[in-house]
């Protein structure tokens, strides 16, 4: 196990005085990729409700087209 060059944990987490630096990046970082993983699902699942919607309509269209054209042949 690799050793920490740090006295204390207090040490570790305060980085030598930049920690507040240092956790705060690594905090907005993680926070903005968990945005865009949470953005990126909700875009995907709208993204597949409207291929199904629009799937459905095209089927429906079809469908009514074969009854029509089914209707003008009798």
């Amino acid at each position: 196990m690799p050793e920490l060059n740090f006295s204390s944990w207090s040490a570790f987490f305060s980085m030598g005085g930049y920690g507040l630096f240092v956790w705060l990046s690594y905090g907005v970082t993680f926070t903005l990729l968990g945005l865009l993983w949470w953005f990126s699902q909700t875009g995907h699942r709208q993204l597949l409700k409207e291929l199904a919607a629009k799937q459905a309509r095209e089927l429906r269209v079809q469908q009514q087209l074969q009854k029509q054209s089914a209707q003008e042949q009798s």
